[in-house]
């Protein structure tokens, strides 16, 4: 646990730390003298069960993905081998999104007029890092300049916990990319974008008000997933390519629904 939380001191926001730190804490003391390779998933439905009592299921929600991404960290960090006991039905089941949730899903006229309008080099790139590349605000907020490898971007220490991932990023923005580093005399172990979270959140919500949307920098990732799969592309790829997840149930919630004549369209091309 104290490397876990070392890696979150590091990797993480404030009110995310706080939140790991006390769940964890609790956890620890729910285990006993348990060893984290006996820990069963009953174990944790168990913990979760007395911990979220009468609480929002939008909090239990919050507290499970906090205890997966423990062990999914201790799997991709200390043992492979060890399987993560948070990856079974029941779990998925009990402590899934409220029914009903909606995300906020961009179609692709509108993430063009917010990253054309945008006249700001910087503030351009990281727009489109998130919209075209499905980043998080987190990612593109540490790279580095020695990150960018033709059309690839080499994430440090990702929130799945592994030690590292790619991202694969169109032509045309490494290119404007590759320019911004050299136009502005970024050495290779420097960050491409030296702001903070709070500036960079503030920069993503004045670009949506200038179209008259609430943004959020979550909604262009989303949107990244979401065109991609409108645009043909298989599941597996939009999960394990565009958003880096460790399974295909966690990219699904991310896509948008589909109306009747976007269905329909599909089916009249898949029969021709």
């Amino acid at each position: 646990m104290e490397a876990f939380m070392g890696y979150q001191r590091i990797n993480s926001g404030e009110k995310t730390i706080k939140n790991y730190k006390i769940l964890l804490h609790k956890f620890d003391g729910h285990l006993g003298e348990k060893e984290i390779s006996q820990v069963t998933s009953e174990d944790i439905f168990n913990f979760l069960v007395q911990n979220t009592e009468g609480q929002k299921q939008s909090t239990k929600r919050l507290k499970f993905t906090l205890i997966k991404a423990f062990f999914n960290f201790i799997t991709a960090n200390v043992d492979e081998k060890l399987p993560n006991p948070c990856h079974t039905q029941v779990l998925r089941k009990s402590f899934r999104d409220p029914t009903g949730r909606q995300w906020n899903i961009l179609e692709k006229d509108v993430v063009d007029e917010i990253i054309f309008r945008t006249d700001n080099p910087r503030n351009r790139l990281m727009l489109e890092l998130m919209a075209r590349g499905g980043m998080r605000i987190g990612e593109v907020l540490k790279l580095r300049a020695d990150d960018l490898d033709d059309r690839k971007l080499f994430i440090d220490r990702p929130k799945s916990g592994r030690q590292s991932e790619v991202v694969f990023i169109p032509k045309k923005v490494a290119e404007r990319l590759r320019e911004y580093i050299r136009s502005n005399g970024i050495s290779p172990a420097e960050r491409i974008f030296p702001i903070g979270y709070t500036g960079a959140r503030a920069i993503v919500k004045k670009s949506g008000q200038a179209v008259g949307i609430n943004l959020c920098p979550h909604d262009l990732r989303r949107h990244a997933a979401t065109y991609a799969s409108r645009a043909g592309a298989p599941l597996e790829i939009v999960s394990k390519v565009i958003l880096r997840h460790a399974n295909l149930a966690t990219t699904q919630r991310y896509l948008g629904k589909v109306s009747d004549t976007e269905a329909l369209h599909w089916i009249e091309n898949i029969y021709r």
